[in-house]
């Protein structure tokens, strides 16, 4: 028997636009809350498992980036890509106030407010790609051109390698 999967924020905001996705829950491990972990949990390639990260540039404020599991953003790429002299990651403390997500399940789709979001140009070479769904233990499958659309990114460099 398959168990109610309850649907997220995320989830619901993709319906509304039509866009076609799968939730798919994983085992959620508290001392391990990365997309390493995600990855191996879905028996996935972690090239397609994407974690997303919230940023505060010193002219733009706030804005997202999505990358690659096993990446790092580098932050003097995003700072440029999002017209930045310096940026850097907020502190854990910051992310639920601002976005309504916790560490670990914080979804690129339906943030408190829409912020400029950039997602690294790999994701353009799978069919499938992995965000949270917004909750820890939950991942949205979802085509990467149908989530740039969603939330209106751009796809650019965010890490050299």
């Amino acid at each position: 028997m398959k168990q109610k999967i309850n649907k997220t924020n995320a989830a619901r905001l993709l319906d509304r636009d039509g866009i076609a996705y799968e939730l798919i829950p994983y085992e959620v491990d508290e001392a391990d809350l990365s997309a390493v972990h995600v990855a191996a949990s879905l028996g996935e390639d972690i090239d397609r498992v994407f974690k997303t990260l919230v940023l505060h540039g010193d002219k733009t404020g706030y804005f997202v980036c999505v990358v690659p599991g096993e990446h790092e953003v580098d932050l003097k790429l995003a700072a440029r890509v999002s017209g930045n002299k310096k940026c850097d990651l907020i502190p854990v403390k910051e992310l639920l106030p601002l976005t309504g997500y916790i560490r670990g399940g914080c979804s690129p789709i339906g943030m408190k407010k829409p912020f400029p979001t950039y997602i690294h140009r790999t994701c353009l070479e799978f069919d499938y790609i992995y965000v949270s769904a917004g909750v820890r233990g939950l991942q949205l499958k979802i085509a990467p051109q149908d989530l740039v659309r969603e939330v209106g990114a751009e796809v650019c460099d965010l890490y050299v390698g």
